[in-house]
């Protein structure tokens, strides 16, 4: 069962790691559900519900973009994500500080005082 605090960590770090996705490969929702649960190995397994919200939040700032492209053989259309220059920035800028919030975070780490 996941404790509040391994829900509150995903869901501050969601947006990153689907634009992140987006950077590496262009996708639609289903494609992006499961690369992201295989990615993750079975951390991060998102629902439509809380994957499309994050789609149209990026669409809306301009980090990502989307067009419909069809399916294979007969298949139905889907609606594809790919990323902006602006959301290249924007994941470089987001991996940057990345880094710097887990440095810090590790400092508390080093000094002993979360150890039982």
């Amino acid at each position: 069962m996941e404790t509040r605090l391994e829900s509150q960590l995903k869901k501050g770090v969601l947006e990153m790691l689907v634009l992140r996705l987006l950077c590496r490969a262009p996708g639609h929702g289903y494609a992006l559900m499961k690369r992201m649960n295989e990615t993750s190995g079975g951390m991060f397994q998102l629902k439509e519900g809380t994957l499309y919200p994050i789609l149209y939040r990026l669409e809306d700032e301009g980090l990502i973009e989307s067009s419909w492209q069809a399916g294979p053989g007969r298949g139905a259309p889907k609606k594809v994500y790919t990323v902006t220059d602006a959301g290249r920035r924007a994941q470089r800028d987001q991996s940057a500080l990345w880094r710097r919030f887990c440095a810090c975070v590790a400092q508390f780490d080093e000094d002993g005082e979360g150890e039982a």
